[in-house]
């Protein structure tokens, strides 16, 4: 069945990226929004928006009532639910299949089986999926599970079932922590994700990061695109993401990573875009099964970038029953269809100076990035407002090279191009991650940051973005005198670059 008109049950990048397909392939495009959202970027673009109610996820975007009662009354037969909020809920899936709606998404069921960290432990153990020593039992007590611990053997890693994004997750050294930290994850987890079943595994020190972008139809084909490296963590936290992954054995492993997602995901009868992760020795080159995200992935941009695809294009004809018709190489995973390299980061509104404290309010100043093999998402612009509500990332930007090198160049020329005012963002931050030397040579995994960038500080700006500051602060708070108007181009020193600023008023 051919989709007409989508509804993004999402907001900020997501939406717009969504957006931009789906007007590509000539189809129609619905927003929703909370009051939080009323004047976003999102809704504008959007040929009709919905209001759905409060900022709190739980009285709009997390509603799913209101998502299905807005695709019924603007005639959308399809729901695309980005990532984050509805999109991992099985229960929303089928829902919207009740309804006669087509869910760009896996089935219930596959979701079901792959989205629960414990039943994905258990298809891969049965499909012969490497995983790590381990806990993974439905309905666990505290009790079995810190029995499991002391068989295990500290340190352990303590995972919520269900969501992913770090939540849920916490690192146990010793038995006198366990309780307490226990009792922390759970809490993480309920109030993150509904639910607050936890399972306990083997904790392998600083291992590598690597996840395998899938899709599959609903013939039962399935399409491994190649892996991504996203060992730049802090917390749990991906910040940096990269394809294909510069770790010296990753070709040697390749083969049997992607045979191993083949089986996992023809096991659960699943179809749809998603990423298998897997967490690597670096010492060893085992791999081991992490967990399956049933959605498209804030890092998809790079494999789409070494694949020339559009991922969501491809969820779309996937939901619309239509077979993959990849080049025969690509199809097969072949890693000659590589094309160059892609790396991204994600821009976040926090304070990485001050322990990463979370910065809200409004957008005063902000000039996009350009260049060479730059790619640049955000749902965020010039007078936007950053929410407490929300997730706190407002932007990615994405590099593209030939090799790693000069992708890794490129992404940094970008971002000593891009400013933004009005909130605090980790632009300086990534930018010195990126030069780094360990960086550089592409000897990571997760322990990176926390070694290498735990006393990070910020220096001062650079006379350009000091120009700018020095604007946007007078534009938004203008004084009286005798020249009430402030250009641009009465500033002198040294501003150059800036394509996006103007008067707030």
């Amino acid at each position: 069945m051919a989709i007409s008109k989508i509804l993004v049950a999402n907001r900020g990048e997501i939406a717009v990226r969504v957006f931009r397909t789906a007007k590509a392939l000539g189809i129609r495009t619905v927003a929703v929004y909370s009051d939080a959202d009323e004047n976003a970027i999102h809704r504008m673009i959007a040929d009709e928006s919905v209001y759905i109610g409060d900022s709190a996820p739980s009285e709009s975007y997390l509603d799913s009532a209101k998502i299905l009662a807005a695709a019924k009354q603007t005639g959308a037969d399809a729901i695309h639910p980005g990532y984050g909020f509805l999109s991992e809920r099985a229960e929303f899936s089928e829902a919207c299949q009740q309804a006669g709606i087509i869910f760009i998404g896996p089935p219930g069921n596959a979701m079901r089986l792959l989205g629960s960290k414990i039943d994905a432990k258990q298809i891969a153990v049965e499909n012969n999926v490497p995983i790590t020593p381990g806990f993974f039992k439905t309905g666990a007590t505290e009790i079995q599970l810190k029995a499991a611990a002391q068989d295990i053997g500290f340190p352990v890693m303590l995972k919520a079932s269900a969501g992913g994004g770090g939540r849920g997750m916490r690192v146990v050294r010793s038995l006198e922590a366990f309780d307490d930290e226990l009792a922390t994850a759970k809490d993480e987890a309920l109030k993150g994700f509904g639910d607050d079943a936890m399972m306990v595994e083997k904790l392998v020190e600083n291992p590598r990061h690597i996840e395998v972008q899938f899709i599959a139809d609903q013939q039962g084909n399935v399409a491994c695109l190649f892996e991504r490296e996203c060992s730049i963590q802090r917390r749990h936290q991906k910040l940096i993401e990269e394809a294909p992954s510069p770790f010296s054995h990753i070709e040697t492993l390749w083969p049997q990573m992607r045979d191993a997602t083949i089986r996992l995901i023809k096991a659960a009868k699943y179809y749809g875009a998603g990423t298998a992760e897997f967490m690597v020795d670096p010492i060893t080159g085992d791999f081991y099964f992490l967990e399956v995200n049933a959605r498209l992935q804030v890092e998809h941009c790079v494999t789409e970038e070494i694949t020339g695809l559009d991922l969501v294009a491809e969820q779309i004809r996937v939901a619309e029953g239509r077979p993959l018709e990849f080049d025969s190489s690509l199809m097969a995973g072949e890693r000659s269809a590589i094309f160059g390299h892609s790396m991204e980061v994600r821009i976040v509104a926090e304070n990485p100076g001050k322990g990463f404290m979370p910065s809200i309010g409004k957008i005063v100043g902000w000039a996009e990035p350009r260049g060479p093999g730059i790619r640049f998402d955000t749902g965020f612009g010039l007078g936007s407002e950053i929410s407490r509500f929300y997730d706190s990332m407002i932007a990615k930007v994405i590099a593209h090279g030939s090799n790693r090198t000069e992708a890794r160049q490129r992404l940094i020329a970008a971002l000593n191009d891009f400013h933004v005012l009005g909130v605090q963002t980790n632009i300086a931050y990534l930018i010195d991650v990126l030069r780094s030397e360990g960086f550089a040579s592409g000897y990571i995994d997760t322990g990176f940051l926390g070694r290498e960038f735990s006393e990070w500080s910020q220096g001062p700006p650079d006379l350009e973005l000091g120009s700018l500051a020095k604007f946007a602060q007078s534009s938004a708070n203008p004084v009286s005198s005798a020249k009430t108007t402030h250009s641009a181009w009465d500033l002198t020193d040294n501003w150059r670059n800036i394509r996006a600023v103007s008067q707030l008023k």
